[in-house]
């Protein structure tokens, strides 16, 4: 095992982020393991929080790596696969949510948490159902992340409070499976812009727009926009 923090030197896209300002990830000692951990791998594009990360969780672990991207993430669990994965859902590329499908479909068991500023209970409810282990908001975070990282390690799943009782009930009720792209555009869908709007607005084309919202469609069993709509808000799938 090693003895020390293995510190990688990555580029991070520079970003504004409100954690509550610095006190928000500051470290604390209360909770020591007597045994670090062998490796974690942060995920987050904002450099200022996963280095506010890396500083909680350096006496836990033998080894932190940090990335910036979903397509980072996924290569990483690629190489060595870590004891867990501290991950924002938002990210360049690949969602956090994406990368652990993919990883869970290829066998990889390793323990997500999610360290996100989602905090409406139908992603963590996506979160769950796709198989993380923890999701703890970042306006929170802190001993709270030492304590749901605990939790997993332990064989536990950790929710922030606030939004557990919820997502759990969300969890048990919804079902469907839609990445975080498909979520976002039947956000859009919802809101009523049409299909050349949201590819405008996501940056692609109007048949990959298309493309998802028939898939969407088929996921949730509906054949019309106003029956997508109505269904994906009985069923929490909209985030408002």
């Amino acid at each position: 095992m090693e003895s020390a923090v293995r510190r990688p030197h990555r580029q991070f896209n520079q970003g504004k982020i409100d954690v509550n300002g610095e006190n928000a990830m500051g470290i604390s000692c209360a909770q020591l393991m007597e045994v670090p951990f062998r490796k974690v791998v942060v995920a987050d594009d904002h450099m200022l929080v996963a280095q506010g990360i890396e500083r909680l969780l350096m006496e836990r672990f033998a080894s932190i790596e940090l990335v910036s991207s979903g397509e980072e993430l996924l290569d990483s669990l690629h190489r060595d696969a870590p004891d867990v994965v501290v991950s924002d859902i938002s990210m360049p590329g690949l969602s956090g949510i994406d990368v652990m499908r993919q990883v869970r479909r290829e066998g990889c068991r390793t323990p997500f948490v999610f360290l996100t500023m989602h905090d409406e209970s139908s992603m963590a409810a996506e979160a769950i159902r796709a198989g993380a282990q923890g999701y703890i908001l970042k306006s929170s975070a802190g001993d709270e992340l030492v304590r749901a990282i605990n939790g997993v390690m332990d064989g536990q799943t950790y929710v922030t409070p606030t939004l557990a009782a919820s997502a759990v009930l969300c969890a048990g009720r919804c079902q469907y499976v839609l990445t975080e792209k498909q979520l976002r555009i039947l956000e859009y869908v919802a809101r009523g812009l049409r299909s050349k709007q949201i590819a405008y607005e996501l940056g692609v084309s109007v048949r990959t727009i298309e493309s998802h919202k028939y898939a969407i469609m088929q996921e949730l069993g509906v054949h019309g926009t106003l029956e997508l709509v109505r269904k994906a808000e009985q069923e929490g799938l909209i985030r408002h």
